[in-house]
């Protein structure tokens, strides 16, 4: 799930393969004064933020053509597109960081010279054909990911199927051979080039000043690098109880299921048994960890008589009908004609969701690969905040065309799915009122959010705990995959199902690292959409409990929302969450206000048990 591309997120499309231009004829050729002055540096961003823009029309189309057809060709169209961006941005880093010492300048000025200097996902060095490197390789890697297979029974499956299988099987055999074969056949051959693409883009943060890639990332939250860590540290602490139930709750399950010969009482849980490739989302084996008598089935099952592939532009209208009810306008025609719904029959494709802005107008888009499922339904409604959000700021300065933060990003749709009740799906025809579960399964549905929401926690905090550690040299290429299995076994209390080879590069496996997507954000949204939701909730007048509230219809919050959707990146993110939220803080107390009453019963259930891992 990831938002593609705004003006400045364009950078990360893939990796440093989707940057922004290059060193056209009327580029951005400034040359610093010996004495810059204030003037001098407003000058330099006004001109850099128009070649930007100018150039993000036919960089999307590229991106998004390349993403949409997968060829030999096109991969190379993004690579070349990809270079010149890094070379332009490169150009414009260091332009900016000459101008940070200047006196006199702006908060907003400064703002822009810092996106500037540190908004690079991958910076290439100035050495001559680094950036073609770097851009080659990244686009490779994402490539290997787009075109790669798994096996199940000895028979190739392509990504989305392979996913969807690993939620449907309880044969623990085959979880065992899909696990294998992806993590083998996709990652593995990535390695050697993900090491040298690492070594060129730490050379390209270190030439802007910065320690490595992992710092420069970290530098992008209007605080040092340092005190980021730090916070998403705290946060992390003030939810894992929550995670730390969940996981003894349902190892003991899966243990009931399996038995001891596959899952031990004690211990860590074997990866591929949690419905999940990653095992970052639980959800697909909730029927395996119901409580008995509070199971819930709320998977859609439209009752209407269209055709089966019409059934994912349902889908996508009743996202759509959500952000409406809050007072947001229709989505434009262009985004019906111009998006991937499902996946195509005669060609490769990345399946992986996404919500694309072409134009910084009313170009905007998703791609995606729809099953017809209650995670894709919620995908969408990811997706499509991205869509709003981008919408929102489109009136913003070129550089403010983002998100607050990259983890507000991802945080709004989540947000509104939270609201997402069963009456809800009635209403819009994708539940039968039948089986609409009653109060007495509150638990049950907390559960089966539980096991989306808290599952992926430790998940959205490790893999750039793994990446910071590659950046800054600590974990070496020769020990990628003992300390990716550390941190999985640290984090999460997992293991995998099967010894892994020495040439194992497990962590390529999973789309954002050979996308080269800063992953933190996902740890925050995840944070932040219950911080939104329950501000959105008091808006409304809520009074029961947060897990049952539904703002859905509220033009009140949708006027809030869209006040602080509007302000994109044009202030600091505490100045954003201030104006929907009141508070200045990121903060998990909401998060554990929802499951709360999750937590209890887990608590009760987890009695004589050896927690723990």
């Amino acid at each position: 799930m990831k938002r593609l591309p705004s003006i400045v997120s364009i950078i990360a499309l893939a990796g440093a393969a989707c940057s922004v231009p290059a060193f056209a004829d009327d580029a951005v050729q400034q040359s610093v004064p010996a004495k810059p002055t204030a003037a001098d540096a407003e000058a330099f961003v006004t001109a850099a933020e128009k070649e930007m823009y100018d150039y993000i029309i036919s960089a999307s189309r590229v991106f998004w053509v390349n993403a949409t057809y997968l060829t030999d060709d096109t991969n190379a169209l993004a690579a070349e597109t990809g270079a010149k961006g890094t070379e332009m941005q490169v150009r414009f880093a260091l332009e900016a960081a000459k101008y940070t010492n200047v006196a006199g300048l702006s908060d907003e000025t400064r703002r822009k010279l810092d996106k500037l200097r540190g908004g690079i996902v991958l910076p290439a060095p100035t050495t001559e054909g680094a950036a073609t490197e770097l851009n080659t390789i990244a686009t490779n890697l994402q490539s290997i990911y787009g075109k790669g297979r798994g096996t199940l029974a000895g028979k190739p499956v392509n990504g989305s199927d392979i996913e969807a299988a690993m939620g449907d099987s309880r044969d623990p055999d085959q979880l065992k051979e899909m696990w294998a074969s992806w993590h083998d056949n996709v990652g593995a051959p990535m390695k050697d080039d993900y090491a040298r693409m690492v070594e060129i883009a730490n050379q390209g943060a270190r030439e802007l000043g910065f320690k490595n890639v992992g710092a420069m990332w970290r530098s992008q939250y209007d605080m040092s690098a340092d005190e980021f860590a730090a916070l998403t540290e705290k946060l992390w602490q003030q939810v894992k109880p929550l995670y730390d139930d969940l996981h003894c709750y349902t190892r003991t399950k899966l243990n009931e299921k399996y038995g001891d010969a596959v899952q031990a009482k004690t211990g860590p849980i074997r990866a591929d048994l949690l419905g999940n490739m990653w095992a970052q989302e639980w959800g697909n084996i909730y029927e395996v960890v119901a409580p008995e008598g509070r199971a819930i089935s709320v998977m859609m099952s439209p009752s209407c008589s269209r055709p089966t592939n019409m059934i994912p532009l349902k889908m996508v209208k009743g996202g759509e009908a959500f952000f409406s009810s809050l007072g947001f306008a229709p989505l434009p025609e262009t985004f019906w004609q111009r998006s991937q719904f499902v996946k195509p029959a005669d060609r490769e494709v990345i399946c992986h969701a996404s919500a694309w802005d072409v134009d910084n107008k009313d170009d905007i888009r998703i791609k995606m690969c729809i099953k017809v499922n209650a995670d894709d339904f919620t995908t969408i409604h990811h997706e499509l905040g991205h869509n709003y959000y981008q919408r929102a700021y489109n009136k913003q300065d070129t550089l403010h065309l983002d998100g607050a933060n990259d983890g507000f990003h991802e945080a709004i749709g989540d947000m509104v799915a939270l609201s997402i009740t069963p009456d809800y799906l009635v209403e819009i025809g994708l539940l039968d009122k039948a089986k609409v579960p009653g109060a007495d399964k509150d638990l049950g549905l907390l559960l089966r959010q539980g096991m989306d929401k808290l599952a992926f926690l430790p998940f959205g905090l490790l893999v750039d705990r793994w990446r910071w550690g590659v950046f800054d040299g600590s974990i070496k290429p020769s020990g990628y995959n003992d300390a990716w299995t550390v941190l999985r076994l640290q984090y999460q209390g997992i293991t995998p199902p099967v010894e892994r080879p020495d040439d194992a590069f497990d962590a390529g496996a999973k789309y954002h690292i050979p996308g080269n997507t800063p992953y933190t954000r996902y740890f925050l949204a995840r944070i932040l959409q219950f911080q939104f939701y329950k501000a959105a909730c008091d808006i409304a007048g809520w009074t029961g409990p947060l897990h049952r509230c539904t703002f859905y219809g509220n033009k009140e919050v949708g006027n809030r929302l869209n006040a602080m959707l509007e302000m994109g990146a044009s202030k600091p993110w505490p100045d954003a969450l201030e104006a929907f939220t009141g508070s200045r803080e990121m903060d998990g107390t909401a998060m554990v206000e929802y499951f709360a009453p999750l937590q209890t019963w887990l608590k009760e259930q987890n009695k004589g048990k050896q927690c723990g891992w």
